[in-house]
């Protein structure tokens, strides 16, 4: 999740051009996504056994060559019914998470609810359910109020008061410490979780990317946009602070997809990658 700093996102994973993928935003949702695999599992292997059946009968009255099809289709079948009795057998290296009921999709609930995702997240990737994950603290300029942390204003209008409010900064600072520590969790979690079938963490093998739409909210400046990145996912050289001036972001977004094998020559508007990948990160 990409914390609500200002105005443009709604979305932040696309099929393609122009096309949005809409977000999860009920972790009880997501969890039938996850392990509902494991169900369709078990309804799977059933309809296997039936089809197979079937096919056993069927071969007693017809022609020869029809049988060999038929007799393939059921080695086929039966391959496929012991996969997934391995499946079904193998220990998938955690306990399938229990979710703290009936808590609500409401304002005061964010924390909750983003830890509940967090931990998802964490078992999506010990379960090979997912390796790309994105995630996002309500839409933007979605008006979440961090009333638990003694601020009774929306995050949205007081990233648009002057530099001057010293009270908004202030609670600004505790809003983007609070976003921090959510960032904190997940990389905890991973660090914590060994690779599964390989030596070290998740965390080892996984890179995080923390970003933001906008250099500064009140002004919705495009320059001195910070990226923070976590993890040995890519190999990068990790532990630095770099600076790059009037660099487009594009271009990390590029160096990315080239970590990953994927050697695109632009992300987005072209024009903003026609100095290439973005270099100084290995």
């Amino acid at each position: 999740m990409v914390p609500d700093r200002a105005d443009t996102w709604t979305r932040m994973s696309y099929a393609g051009a122009n096309k949005p993928i809409a977000p999860i935003d009920d972790p009880y949702q997501m969890f039938r996504k996850l392990y509902g695999q494991v169900k369709d599992r078990e309804v799977l292997t059933s309809i296997l056994d039936s089809v197979q059946e079937d096919l056993k009968k069927i071969s007693r009255s017809v022609s020869k060559e029809d049988r060999h099809l038929l007799e393939e289709h059921t080695t086929f079948v039966r391959t496929m019914e012991e996969q997934l009795r391995q499946a079904q057998s193998s220990d998938v290296g955690h306990a399938i998470p229990e979710l703290e009921q009936g808590i609500k999709e409401e304002n005061d609930n964010i924390p909750q609810i983003a830890k509940m995702q967090l931990d998802l997240m964490v078992n999506s990737f010990v379960n090979d359910f997912s390796r790309v994950a994105t995630f996002q603290i309500t839409n933007s300029v979605g008006q979440p109020k961090m009333r638990w942390l003694g601020i009774d204003e929306g995050h949205h209008e007081l990233s648009h008061e002057p530099n001057e409010n010293k009270d908004a900064h202030e609670k600004l600072t505790k809003i983007n410490t609070w976003y921090c520590e959510q960032l904190a969790y997940l990389v905890r979690r991973l660090s914590e979780t060994p690779e599964p079938g390989s030596d070290g963490s998740l965390l080892d093998n996984t890179l995080i990317l923390w970003g933001n739409e906008l250099g500064q909210g009140n002004s919705h400046t495009l320059d001195n946009i910070p990226f923070v990145m976590v993890g040995n996912g890519l190999d990068f050289n990790m532990g630095r602070s770099l600076k790059y001036k009037h660099v487009p972001h594009n271009r990390l977004l590029v160096a990315l997809a080239h970590g990953f094998g994927h050697h695109i020559e632009s992300f987005g508007n072209p024009d903003f990658c026609k100095d290439g990948v973005l270099t100084g990160l290995t």
